[in-house]
């Protein structure tokens, strides 16, 4: 129930329910919503559309705020992105933080931001979360045509006076690495975990017999930085029968042509099926049904697929590039340096080896961190706390 004490939180991000497709900012967003909505009055402004989408959302309304469960949500049109429009929505909505959820996003953040610069904004204190846009992975793509907006950027003052908000400490690494700012501008407060779906135990210890395929899973946008195409060359090289399927959409189709191509050279040994998009309700069932875990991505700020897949009980595979680190030591999978291919080859192996009982044994171990890591209060409550200082010291 809201009331009229409650901060109230304006925020911009790029897709918001129902939207499925666009990953990891629209999940935070939404276990925020779900976790911290009793406590702040949350007002979204985002896409009418979901990613690579050309129609609306159906049963919204359009261009006006929508009451969606206790939110209020307003779907933006493509022809109302204009950067006079969105600074007037601004206007028009009374806040007392203004949340952004992009670095680069052109409608969402930059044109805020550039309202803002011209005074064509309410003095009112601005958090900004990148999600992971300055990991070495993300800030590599299109290199140069970020640095020069970077550049650009800071000429123009376009950042002065914000709080920026990292997910971990690598990423308030990656954003000094990056930007010109000062150590109290970033607050570490890590993306809010969704809610523990109840699982009884025949779910959670899906069994595989060490006479089948071992059936591995890739689950994320396709696109350069989640890497698929080192995926199926890794897949390539190991010596045991593989069933390997994709889900999520095609971000980049000149990309997944790249990825076609090389689907097609793999030994007959690995089969390899694209089974299209998954809805978030029916992701962890989607998981339950897999050996293995795969995700070699370049780079992530937190990994919301990740944990997905652990609270699916499934093990890991991943690169080095993200929060989730030592995953050997703690049981539950391994993570590698994307230049030692080989180390991935050798834990794909020795999965398709592992004899049953031991192999539900690691189910169990997976799904049991999952457990603790979202019955972390802290993670809640470091949000909680960037926005009860944010308010707090704009007063």
């Amino acid at each position: 129930m809201n009331d009229y004490t409650m901060i109230k939180v304006l925020i911009l991000v790029e897709h918001y329910l129902p939207g499925y497709k666009s990953g990891g900012a629209l999940r935070t967003i939404v276990n925020m919503v779900e976790h911290l909505g009793g406590e702040f009055d949350f007002w979204i402004i985002t896409s009418d559309r979901d990613s690579g989408d050309d129609v609306s959302y159906p049963n919204i309304c359009v261009d006006q705020w929508n009451l969606i469960g206790d939110t209020h949500v307003y779907y933006l049109s493509p022809e109302q992105r204009s950067l006079s429009n969105i600074g007037s929505l601004i206007c028009k909505t009374h806040h007392d933080i203004l949340y952004l959820n992009s670095f680069f996003d052109p409608v969402f953040t930059i044109r805020p931001l550039l309202a803002r610069r011209i005074r064509k904004l309410p003095q009112r204190p601005v958090i900004l979360a990148p999600r992971g846009e300055f990991s070495e992975g993300a800030i590599n793509l299109k290199k140069w045509k970020k640095s020069g907006y970077m550049l650009l950027a800071n000429i123009m003052g376009l950042y002065k006076n914000l709080v920026w908000q990292a997910s971990s400490d690598f990423e308030v690494n990656d954003i000094h690495r990056n930007m010109r700012i000062v150590e109290s501008q970033v607050v570490v407060a890590p993306d809010v975990l969704q809610h523990l779906k109840p699982l009884n135990d025949n779910k959670i210890f899906h069994c595989r017999l060490t006479t089948e395929p071992l059936k591995i899973c890739f689950l994320s946008r396709i696109s350069p930085i989640k890497n698929l195409d080192y995926a199926l060359l890794i897949l390539s090289k190991v010596s045991v029968s593989i069933i390997f399927e994709i889900y999520g959409p095609i971000e980049d189709k000149i990309y997944w042509s790249l990825c076609q191509s090389i689907i097609k050279t793999l030994p007959s040994s690995v089969k390899v099926n694209y089974k299209g998009c998954v809805e978030n309700n029916h992701v962890n069932d989607m998981f339950r049904n897999y050996d293995l875990f795969l995700f070699p991505t370049k780079g992530e700020n937190f990994g919301h697929v990740i944990l997905e897949s652990i609270l699916a009980g499934t093990p890991l595979l991943i690169a080095n590039t993200t929060p989730w680190r030592n995953l050997e030591k703690l049981g539950i999978g391994w993570d590698f340096p994307l230049d030692r291919p080989d180390e991935f080859i050798t834990a794909i192996e020795n999965v398709a080896s592992i004899g049953k009982n031991e192999y539900m044994k690691l189910r169990s171990r997976v799904r049991n961190y999952g457990e603790k890591e979202v019955n972390d209060s802290s993670i809640l409550d470091a949000n909680r706390q960037l926005l009860l200082k944010v308010s707090v010291d704009n007063k």
